[in-house]
């Protein structure tokens, strides 16, 4: 019953952010297609647009701190229907401002509009891990993704109808627009009801100091880290090719309102169902892995779309798989930062990295002006220099952060040579330290272990082999080895710095017959343990020697004969740290 009930509030929430995203893009392009059908001078026009532009932006970066503190303090459910309310009243406001074909209002209303978006936003996305299990986040949030980005292609060709057919009569657009925010007002309530998540918060007078405290939690997480500074960078690159977009169709490819929407859609397009096909590669976990593979296309799909003389057809596909590569690089960004957070700050960490994308999005702005208006670059050459950034990101993450390179590599392996199948998925704790006890390591089974879940793994085991004859694969997979006198000197302190950090570790092999030895070694261990309550979970593996790869005397061995294998990988129900240390059941599986 109770899965039955938040299965409605998922889709509720869904068909809520949809509405939501049809009218924030609705609006705005709106607004856009009349500043570019006034047959303005083309530095007038270009301003206009990006002051639009920038006003839809300005409000996430004023606003999102205090959505982040309602989305704590307050029921996610309740202020997502406050501010549906909210909505209500701004496209009154809107329809007001369209029928009297005041620029200066319409202007104001994507402002205000924007408003309730910002401090809507962090109720969103945090309820997501609220309505759905974690290994259903990647899932929910390619539906979500694509959900928005079928609003956004609904509501860029809806504009461009509005803006040609209702030349003259805007009030009727401020009329349709008006009747869908009654149907997302509607459907807000069917929304499950869920606790406040942080009731005691108090409110920050001084939102400098509040984002300050939230950047601060947010790099303490390398990971969550890395996950916003790449949501900036895609929020910067899509409001940089928007604008350009409406200037490329209009200068380049010499077409109307309606055809430019068409190119808008087709980014839209190609984001939603990039998002759709993420969700489902991600095999019910957030997989970063395929975040290079997005990044790498939207760099070439960038280059392609950039070529002299194509024809409209041939810029819309090239701008849908642009789009598509974007999916595969947002869906695991937004998982990320909606799961690593702790739960009681969940929403002012959401708040906080939806305030830095939008910084990205006012900053695309002046970008845009800095490219067309600085450097003299046509629409099509700011392509080609939206393509050359995105190379550029693209080795700094490869050579900087190789985590997402490991995980590709690893999400490649596993779906192509080698099927795993994983029973007791439920039992890896989502976030918080942990211990993995397995009976021995070798290179293969630790690269199985990393890839049967998204949590960081760091190894602990006896000096095998591969720590001479595959350094750098070691150091790829975090293994770390007991010194060669047998001596656990600084591996234990090793060891209290990861638990205290909330990192998985997985011990095997001698490593865990020398804490066994030591009765003072295993009595500081089961110490740490108790302190960060750290369950532990014994896992086993079966069938890793089944496939065409083998690894003897710590290297890799190709066996031809071999052409695929099946790895079965069991976690067991979490024990507690109380309950004896339970190495030797461990080192008996």
């Amino acid at each position: 019953m109770r899965s039955a009930r938040y299965k409605l509030g998922f889709w509720s929430l869904v068909a809520t952010q949809f509405q939501g995203a049809f009218n924030d893009n609705a609006l705005k392009f709106l607004v856009i297609y009349l500043v570019v059908g006034m047959s303005l001078p083309a530095r007038e026009r270009d301003w206009l647009v990006l002051v639009v532009g920038a006003l839809f932006a300005l409000p996430f970066i004023l606003f999102s701190m205090p959505g982040g503190f309602l989305a704590d303090r307050f029921s996610k459910r309740s202020v997502t229907i406050g501010t549906k309310w909210m909505e209500l009243g701004v496209m009154l406001f809107a329809l007001v401002a369209l029928a009297r074909g005041n620029l200066e209002l319409e202007a104001t209303g994507v402002f205000l509009l924007s408003t309730q978006a910002a401090i809507f936003g962090p109720s969103k996305y945090g309820l997501l891990p609220e309505l759905l299990p974690e290994k259903d986040l990647s899932w929910g949030n390619g539906v979500v993704e694509l959900g928005t980005f079928l609003a956004a292609i609904s509501a860029t060709v809806a504009s461009g109808f509005l803006a040609f057919y209702f030349r003259g009569h805007q009030e009727r657009s401020g009329i349709v627009l008006l009747g869908c925010t009654l149907l997302g007002l509607a459907a807000s309530f069917g929304i499950s009801r869920v606790p406040p998540a942080n009731p005691a918060r108090k409110f920050n007078r001084n939102p400098l100091s509040d984002l300050g405290e939230q950047i601060r939690m947010i790099r303490s997480d390398r990971i969550l880290c890395w996950a916003v500074v790449g949501n900036f960078y895609l929020w910067f690159l899509a409001a940089l090719l928007q604008f350009t977009i409406v200037i490329y169709g209009h200068d380049i490819l010499k077409i109307d309102e309606r055809h430019i929407s068409y190119l808008q859609a087709a980014v839209a397009i190609g984001i939603g169902l990039g998002s759709l096909a993420t969700g489902y590669l991600s095999d019910a976990k957030i997989e970063y892995g395929l975040i290079p593979v997005g990044a790498v296309g939207m760099t070439v799909f960038g280059f392609l779309s950039a070529a002299h003389g194509i024809s409209l057809e041939r810029a819309a596909a090239y701008l849908g798989l642009l789009g598509f590569s974007g999916g595969f690089y947002a869906v695991p960004l937004n998982a990320l930062i909606q799961h690593r957070p702790d739960p009681a700050r969940k929403g002012g960490v959401i708040a906080a990295a939806n305030l830095i994308s939008f910084v990205g999005v006012f900053a695309a702005a002046g970008a845009y002006f800095a490219l067309a208006e600085g450097l003299r670059l046509r629409a099509d050459e700011i392509f080609f220099a939206c393509a050359c950034m995105t190379l550029a990101a693209t080795l700094y993450a490869v050579v900087f952060l190789p985590d997402s390179m490991l995980r590709l590599a690893l999400w490649v392996l596993t779906h192509s040579i080698y099927s795993i199948r994983v029973e007791g998925r439920d039992h890896i704790p989502e976030r918080g330290g942990a211990l993995f006890v397995v009976n021995k390591l070798t290179l293969l089974e630790a690269i199985f272990l990393s890839a049967a879940t998204d949590r960081p793994i760091r190894f602990l085991a006896d000096r095998m082999p591969f720590a001479r004859t595959a350094p750098l694969m070691a150091k790829a997979l975090r293994i770390t080895h007991l010194p060669e006198n047998g001596k656990p000197d600084g591996f234990l302190r090793a060891v209290s710095a990861a638990f205290s950090s909330g990192e998985v570790l997985c011990l095997a092999g001698k490593a865990a017959g020398v804490l066994l030895e030591d009765s003072a070694e295993r009595a500081r261990l089961e110490e740490y343990l108790r302190e960060t309550r750290s369950p532990i979970v014994v896992v086993s593996l079966k069938g890793t020697g089944s496939g065409p790869l083998q690894s003897e005397d710590g290297r890799l061995h190709l066996a031809l004969s071999r052409r695929h294998g099946g790895v079965t990988l069991r976690f067991r129900t979490p024990l507690a740290s109380a309950e004896n240390f339970a190495f030797a059941e461990a080192l008996s599986c």
